[in-house]
């Protein structure tokens, strides 16, 4: 059986269908295919290689968001201890979302953090992207570290007892 060559612009499906071939243009960083049907991979690709975006992101990627969200709200919630405990917040912003209310606190944190995760996982191919995510885990680890040691009240770092 020969194999029939599609119309420019589609391709065969495995049912042997003709179907448009979305892939004429570049992938969008958001598009249907993100959340709901995506089929790229990432492998092979055109010149371009790994700088492009792509629709499906795999189960390491998703693993290492989900650390960054679970780093974020654990500096919410170490941050609130520590206030609750006598000390200081020292980045303005994050003290005027306090002043606000705990709540808007975590959601307004949580929110601009969970928007950087998505920028992330759309970047997720692109050199940058992925240097921006191991810097931001990086700091969010000395970060949880830090938060460790005001929280059992090392001498020097936190409350004095």
């Amino acid at each position: 059986m020969s194999e029939r060559e599609p119309r420019p612009g589609y391709f065969i499906d495995k049912d042997g269908v003709e179907r448009p071939d979305r892939r004429e243009k570049p992938t969008p960083p958001l598009s249907k295919y993100s959340f709901f049907g995506g089929q790229r991979k990432g492998v092979p690709f055109k010149a371009g290689g790994e700088r492009t975006y792509v629709d499906v992101y795999t189960l390491p990627i998703w693993a290492v968001l989900s650390i960054f969200l679970a780093l974020n709200l654990l500096d919410a919630h170490f941050t609130l201890i520590y206030l609750q405990r006598g000390g200081a917040e020292g980045n303005p912003v994050a003290q005027g979302l306090l002043d606000m209310g705990a709540g808007t606190f975590i959601t307004v944190k949580n929110l601009g953090i969970g928007l950087g995760a998505v920028l992330f996982c759309m970047l997720k191919n692109f050199p940058n992207g992925r240097r921006g995510v191991i810097l931001v885990l990086f700091f969010y680890q000395l970060l949880f570290v830090y938060h460790l040691f005001l929280y059992f009240n090392y001498r020097g770092i936190g409350i004095a007892a």
